[in-house]
């Protein structure tokens, strides 16, 4: 069984937050998509959560490293996470 910290970009740290806003699994994360988890953990686990943590995410849901996401991907984020 795969755990969080086999993905790209989690670290145990955002495994814990991860966790902590009950997803548990990466299978959970790439169903909840990068957005509704970090949703989830800034109201359960790290309201200060950043934009490198949703990048982290969307790379973790993609399965690449957060640099190699598209720029256009990086654009949709920033501009997702400035409406919060």
């Amino acid at each position: 069984m795969e755990r969080l910290t086999d993905l790209p970009n989690i670290g145990p740290k955002l495994a814990a937050n991860l966790e902590r806003a009950g997803v548990f699994s990466p299978d959970r994360l790439r169903e909840l998509g990068a957005e509704e988890a970090f949703l989830r953990i800034r109201a359960q686990a790290d309201p200060a959560a950043c934009l490198h943590q949703l990048e982290a995410l969307a790379g973790a849901e993609a399965g690449i490293k957060k640099s190699l996401l598209p720029p256009e991907r990086k654009a949709e984020l920033k501009n997702w996470f400035q409406k919060l």
